[in-house]
């Protein structure tokens, strides 16, 4: 009886050695190459270790992820309310304008007309379909969402001097849509003046951004200041404003009387 007790346990601890043996090799040809951590089994360590990977024996490798492109920029004019006299600001970025104009609309200025780039891909004419105070500005409401839904990169810019837009675009601004409102084209920051132009650059700007104007320059030195004062990106201190004057004045492009202004802007 002893003797067969003796060759049972015996035979239990054999197979227990063999499926320690088995087990840790398992951990060193599978587990281990995987998770690269050390583990013991049974009281045996084995050992850390990876497999090297030949870069000569693997595939091509997956080319760098590109970098996601920026979203479209969109200009809509509420034509109701402005006429851009300097459309030619666009002509070298990558904007789409849309000018939304209302259902009794039935003149437009020539000057616009002719700078306006023809319908297509980079322009359009949205004609609103019913007449009423604020049906165009419903409207524009309407596509800035749309396009935020389509393109959510996309970024808006609402040319239009009424102020009712400032709340409204609020609630997307919170949602991370990208909308602003510029009273003028000049305003837009992609589009305004840097500030390492030099100052014989800057005064051409000036010049060229108000020729551009044509009937709707500035007739006082204040509004004057401040339509000069939204062109650059840098905030122009007073000082600098008042020789910006100074410097059209001694260049004999305006006249200042009593706070008003005239102009000799000659091409």
């Amino acid at each position: 009886m002893g003797s067969c007790v003796v060759t049972a346990a015996s035979t239990r601890r054999r197979w227990w050695k063999l499926f320690d043996s088995l087990a840790v090799d398992f951990l060193r040809s599978t587990v281990l190459p995987l998770s690269g951590t050390a583990i013991e089994c049974n009281g045996q360590r084995v050992a850390k270790t990876r497999k090297k990977t030949s870069r000569t024996a693997t595939s091509k490798e997956a080319p760098a992820r590109a970098s996601k492109p920026a979203g479209a920029k969109y200009v809509l004019v509420d034509f109701e309310n402005v006429q851009p006299k300097n459309l030619e600001l666009l002509k070298e970025h990558p904007f789409r304008v849309l000018v939304l104009i209302g259902a009794n609309q039935t003149k437009f200025p020539r000057h616009f007309v002719v700078a306006m780039p023809a319908p297509g891909a980079q322009a359009d004419y949205v004609e609103i379909a019913g007449s009423g105070p604020t049906a165009l500005d419903f409207h524009i409401a309407y596509t800035i969402g749309e396009l935020a839904a389509k393109e959510p990169g996309a970024h808006c810019h609402i040319i239009s001097k009424d102020r009712g837009f400032d709340p409204l675009i609020q609630h997307p601004k919170s949602k991370k849509i990208r909308v602003g409102r510029e009273k003028d084209l000049a305003e837009i920051p992609e589009l305004r003046i840097p500030d390492t132009t030099s100052r014989d650059e800057q005064i051409d700007a000036i010049v060229k951004n108000l020729r551009q104007r044509g009937h709707s320059r500035p007739r006082k030195v204040k509004t004057l200041q401040n339509a000069i004062k939204t062109l650059f990106t840098k905030k122009l201190e007073q000082k600098e404003l008042d020789a910006s004057i100074d410097e059209l004045r001694k260049r004999n492009l305006i006249i200042v009387k009593q706070n008003n202004v005239s102009y000799r802007l000659k091409r």
